[in-house]
């Protein structure tokens, strides 16, 4: 019997699955296996006509990752979700899913380094135009849009400028005009719920806060199920007209039986089966453990990422602390519109006098921070990008992305916040 609860903390633990038939284990198996025995050929038939849902191949879909599937659409409140190899795969399924050679898409022009040079190199070697516009300004979505326009897309916080994005005005504005909103929020789950603000389709890497241990890569994809396909059929013809990758299947038809998921299903029967970005049963199992203590650590998280950037702030040798907790007017009301969930995200940038050298000097002198390209671990990270990330990029360039050569990108773990604060203030002792 399914969990009855809206509340985080439960739907993380019990969404999704109670026990195993058959065994009645209580934690969710590691289904490490590639195949699945047909009852019958009817029942064999009735799978692959997409007449029932279940299991055919792993690449296409697995029990322990359809537990994690299943988690992550409750605590969304999706329809349904898809588990991908990585949040890479998760960004470039979405656009594919709904885009072909000759459309564009318009997004944010403050993205995650690697979706920026996917979208604006290798998508368009593939006939796919990424339309980048500024987030401060919501109506530039809107300028850019033509008839083949096929999503918006954006992150909840990106790094480095960590400005939130204004999801409700940006999705009210795709609503208007046919295009669904899709949000990247790897770096604010529990805290941010962009379906509940009008975006059609959320996207997580997992790798980062939900399995928090930085073990395990992996990504996901959640439906919103809140966005009428049929009602713009001329504008999203991988879902409205015959696929002859599937039998000539209509999406918006085919599923109608199984409810609104058309978006989702056509990704994993057709960009799953054929690209093939799976899951490991074994990442998705990971993922799940952190998942269960995911609202608890986004508490400490957001609560020594408060205090930290307080600290910085009131620090003599840092020029510069962007974190949402210290922004005031419209990026402050946009933060607060954001995260309805309690706390601004554990991510925090700032800025160092002496350029590159003091960048360098702070890094190699902290010793409880871990030197990673990576955030959202239960451990606090750190990076100089100057250094590390866009060291290959013109001085222009860096600035454009809103780095400088003193700037430091910090990823606030859920230690004690004095040990965290001590780290700091010695290192920067050494700059």
């Amino acid at each position: 019997m399914p969990i009855q609860s809206k509340h985080p903390e439960t739907l993380a633990v019990h969404a999704g699955f109670r026990t195993a038939p058959g065994t009645h284990s209580v934690a969710v198996p590691i289904h490490q296996t590639t195949s699945y025995q047909f009852e019958s050929t009817e029942h064999a038939a009735n799978l692959f006509a997409l007449k029932e849902l279940g299991n055919i191949y792993s690449r296409i879909m697995n029990p322990t990752c359809d537990a994690f599937e299943q988690r992550v659409a409750a605590m969304e409140g999706g329809v349904a979700a898809l588990a991908l190899a990585s949040g890479q795969a998760a960004s470039t399924y979405c656009v594919l899913n709904l885009c072909e050679a000759g459309d564009n898409f318009v997004t944010s022009t403050d993205l995650y380094g690697g979706t920026w040079n996917l979208f604006a190199n290798t998508l368009r070697q593939m006939g796919i135009e990424a339309r980048f516009v500024d987030p401060t300004d919501p109506e530039a979505f809107r300028r850019a849009v033509d008839e083949r326009t096929r999503l918006f897309y954006a992150e909840t916080l990106p790094n480095p400028k960590l400005n939130v994005f204004p999801i409700a005005e940006v999705a009210a504005i795709g609503r208007e005009l046919g295009i669904p909103l899709v949000v990247d929020n790897t770096s604010a789950p529990v805290i941010c719920k962009p379906l509940q603000m009008g975006a059609a389709v959320v996207m997580y890497s997992a790798t980062k806060y939900m399995g928090g241990h930085g073990t395990s890569i992996g990504g996901i994809v959640v439906d919103g199920g809140n966005f009428d396909w049929e009602a713009w059929g001329d504008r999203f013809p991988t879902l409205n007209t015959p696929d002859q990758s599937y039998h000539g299947a209509v999406w918006t038809e085919a599923v109608k039986p199984l409810g609104p998921i058309a978006f989702i299903i056509r990704m994993r029967v057709i960009l799953l089966r054929d690209i093939g970005a799976a899951m490991s049963p074994f990442n998705a199992f990971q993922v799940i453990q952190g998942i269960e203590t995911l609202p608890l650590r986004m508490r400490q998280h957001c609560e020594n990422a408060i205090l930290t950037a307080r600290f910085l702030r009131d620090h003599p040798k840092v020029t510069k602390v962007i974190h949402p907790s210290l922004q005031d007017g419209e990026m402050r009301r946009r933060a607060d519109s954001a995260f309805t969930g309690g706390g601004y995200g554990a991510l925090i940038g700032f800025e160092l006098d002496g350029g590159t050298e003091a960048g360098r000097r702070f890094i190699e002198a902290l010793e409880l921070f871990y030197h990673v390209a990576n955030i959202g671990d239960a451990r606090s990270l750190a990076i100089h990008p100057a250094t590390t990330t866009h060291s290959q990029l013109a001085p222009e360039d860096q600035l454009a992305s809103g780095v400088s050569p003193g700037y430091v990108r910090l990823s606030i773990g859920i230690e004690h916040p004095d040990d965290i604060i001590a780290d700091l203030s010695q290192a920067l002792e050494k700059v």
